[in-house]
């Protein structure tokens, strides 16, 4: 398992650059991400659905209520990825302390205890599949495990009166996930993007899915990802097929499509976060790739990071509320602030992610003036409408599907 990088190189996205680019490594948030992809596929296609704890895990919600303390109690308990959040120990520079003095509520807040969404699931779930407390009051999750752990009932819903700034500055680009229309049970924290990475100095600019699995100058030297919604989006992206609505026909037909690239020996492999080794030893010259890992493991030029005039996926990481944590409305109060452009400018300078906040560029030049510009947090409304999120499965229609790419991916 990978782990996220810790930024020690520098406060702003161009102090980070700039030590990354004399070629020390890092791990990214979504490489993470894409280990919990890995650790599904050493499950067996029988064993998948009950590994994730899901068999006879569903909670009423009649069945499991909530009490809410935070009138008498000015605390929460807030669990994240590892390196997620701007310095928390560095005097006036940390969102989190400027949060607790503004409101007079004290943040226990719990670094790297979201080690990726399976094992994290794997550790609140015998709590919450029982209505019991996990001993934290809001934690973030993939958009893919917010939608299970809705489907299962174990969250709790959002009060939009306590987050004026939630939907007033929601960019659109994730303002309305299936799986959670009027976001009533998940806020964004942070998101990305999923496109092509290509070596300028190896190769022509790969600006197209269908030229990654078709240039003949690229055979043998490509590779795809391992994470199914990524793969099989951008696939279906190229064939003109929504991966927020696609049948089960089309699931099958793009299916075909990727083993048909497999076949002729297109592509070298599929990786996970690897493909950073092969692409700088210079097995490969292009792959799938994420946005921040462009940046952060491979330090930008001669990589660039290409978003596919297809389109591009986008995953995002959400704060959500288990059953019977008892500080809901602290977390709103927290939910609110952090939707406030200036905090979310101050955050979005130090981790350069995808920023979910409008507003939010007009203040990060106070930061980080380099990031004012960044593709990598901000993106223009053409680029934005080129994004797209896989829609949310259950688990045994993710148990399906898996089970298909798995059979591509071992040849």
């Amino acid at each position: 398992m990978t782990r996220r990088r810790i930024h020690p190189y520098g406060d702003t996205g161009a102090e980070r650059l700039a030590a990354l680019g004399l070629g020390t490594r890092g791990m990214s948030r979504r490489s993470l991400v894409r280990g919990a992809g890995l650790s599904a596929l050493a499950l067996s296609s029988t064993g998948w659905l009950t590994a994730c704890g899901t068999s006879g895990a569903k909670v009423e919600a009649d069945k499991c209520v909530s009490d809410d303390l935070s009138d008498k109690e000015k605390s929460l308990v807030f669990s994240n990825w590892i390196g997620y959040l701007d310095p928390i120990n560095r005097p006036n520079t940390s969102t989190m302390e400027k949060f607790e003095k503004e409101s007079g509520i004290t943040v226990d807040y719990k670094n790297g205890d979201v080690n990726d969404n399976e094992t994290f699931f794997a550790k609140v779930s015998p709590q919450l599949q029982d209505c019991k407390s996990c001993g934290r009051d809001v934690f973030v999750v993939t958009d893919w495990m917010a939608a299970r752990m809705k489907d299962l009932g174990w969250l709790q819903k959002l009060d939009h009166a306590n987050m004026p700034n939630v939907d007033a500055n929601l960019i659109p680009l994730v303002k309305s996930p299936d799986y959670d229309p009027e976001r009533d049970y998940s806020v964004p924290w942070q998101a990305g993007m999923t496109g092509i990475c290509y070596n300028s100095e190896l190769t022509d600019p790969v600006s197209t899915w269908k030229e990654l699995l078709t240039r003949p100058d690229l055979k043998g030297k490509i590779e795809l990802g391992t994470e199914m919604r990524d793969t099989m989006g951008l696939t279906m992206l190229m064939m003109g097929i929504d991966p927020a609505t696609f049948t089960d026909a089309e699931f099958d037909s793009a299916i075909a499509e990727v083993q048909k690239y497999v076949d002729n020996g297109q592509v070298r492999r599929f990786a996970g976060n690897d493909y950073i080794d092969d692409m700088k030893s210079g097995d490969i010259v292009a792959c799938q790739a994420w946005s921040g890992d462009v940046i952060n493991l491979l330090g930008g030029d001669p990589y660039k990071y290409v978003q596919p005039e297809e389109g591009f996926m986008v995953w995002v990481d959400n704060m959500v509320v288990p059953n019977k944590a008892t500080h809901k409305t602290n977390v709103e109060t927290m939910m609110n602030f952090y939707y406030d452009p200036v905090n979310a400018a101050q955050l979005a300078a130090w981790n350069y992610y995808l920023c979910p906040v409008t507003g939010a560029q007009d203040e990060i030049a106070q930061f980080d003036k380099s990031a004012v510009n960044s593709p990598y947090i901000f993106l223009d409304d053409a680029t934005m409408a080129s994004g797209h999120q896989f829609k949310s499965l259950s688990s045994e229609d993710g148990q399906t599907l898996q089970r298909k790419f798995n059979e591509v991916m071992s040849g």
